[in-house]
């Protein structure tokens, strides 16, 4: 199989590094002085106890990129309305897109039951650029969960994890799944089979929905949020207003809110990604991540005062960045 990696930033550059170091044919699509480095030096990747160099195919050109039978969508969600039409012509009859991106993915209600099929989510998709590009039958949903950021341009630090979640949206282990997820394993990476990809992408959601935003404006880490006595409340009434968004789609999670909490201790001191995107001065998945959940608590009429703070005070704190940057 040949691999696409569109955007090959610090989770789909990741992927991968691994996977051409094991050797499979993998071409990796980035910009700016990071596709400049990876040029002249291949990526390299850091980890505890381990450092190596990969030589993977770099591109600064979606037109070099061939015919791949599976893409990666490696960039975050906002930058998606903008890649996925530029994605249209190499996707062929038989290619499949994997989506890795957090909060709630363009392709959610795509082969939903009931009357949320086919919803679009405007924060996500706006005005449906997404959806209009990929066709539902493409889609693999996929969630990861490790740790990693781009340290310098070329060089990736892993921090921690190695496991990636793969799922069809309707539920089956399919051939495709299962092709893929042997070739990550060889890689090195975990990758299990869900048959409940939308019920994990909730259960990750719960965190991500606490923590992301919040950490953008208090500069702490998973850890520390999770161990404050005020905003660790602050987080609960966050995760408690998203399950609740949850339960009324039909969403049955498989773990509490208490069980939530003890894995984002465990992570220990890391940085969510929203924050390294705002320490960085790159675009923060504000509505992905957040935005979304608020808009279906909108349609559902579900009170989320707590999500809906964070998520006004998140958004004026981007926008305020953004005008400095100008």
């Amino acid at each position: 199989m040949k691999f696409l990696i569109a955007g090959a930033g610090a989770i789909g550059g990741y992927i991968g590094a691994l996977m051409a170091r094991a050797g499979d044919d993998v071409t990796l699509f980035a910009r700016g002085p990071h596709l400049r480095a990876m040029q002249a030096h291949g990526l390299k990747v850091k980890s505890a106890g381990e450092e190596f160099v990969s030589h993977p195919k770099i591109v600064g050109a979606l037109d070099e990129a061939g015919s791949p039978d599976v893409i990666f969508l490696g960039v975050k969600a906002h930058a998606l309305p903008q890649l996925a039409p530029q994605l249209k012509p190499l996707i062929g009859e038989n290619t499949t897109v994997v989506s890795t991106q957090n909060g709630v993915p363009w392709w959610f209600f795509q082969g939903f039951a009931g009357p949320w099929e086919g919803t679009r989510i405007e924060r996500v998709d706006p005005g449906g650029a997404i959806t209009a590009a990929i066709e539902p039958r493409r889609v693999l949903g996929s969630i990861a969960y490790f740790a990693t950021e781009i340290v310098e341009p070329g060089v990736i630090q892993h921090i921690e994890g190695n496991r990636i979640s793969l799922g069809e949206p309707d539920g089956t282990r399919s051939e495709r799944v299962r092709k893929i997820a042997e070739r990550l394993i060889a890689a090195g990476l975990r990758a299990p089979i869900t048959t409940r990809i939308r019920e994990e992408i909730w259960v990750k959601l719960l965190g991500n929905v606490a923590f992301n935003p919040t950490s953008a404006l208090t500069g702490a880490t998973i850890v520390r949020m999770a161990r404050d006595p005020e905003v660790s409340v602050l987080a609960r009434r966050i995760m408690e207003e998203t399950e609740a968004v949850g339960e009324k789609l039909g969403m049955e999670l498989p773990i509490s809110i208490d069980q939530r909490m003890a894995g984002a201790e465990k992570v220990g001191e890391h940085k969510t990604s929203m924050l390294q995107d705002l320490e960085t001065g790159r675009p923060m998945e504000i509505e992905a991540v957040v935005g979304a959940v608020v808009e279906l608590g909108e349609r559902l009429r579900i009170p989320m005062p707590h999500t809906q703070a964070v998520y006004a005070c998140t958004k004026l704190l981007a926008e305020a960045r953004a005008r400095a940057a100008q």
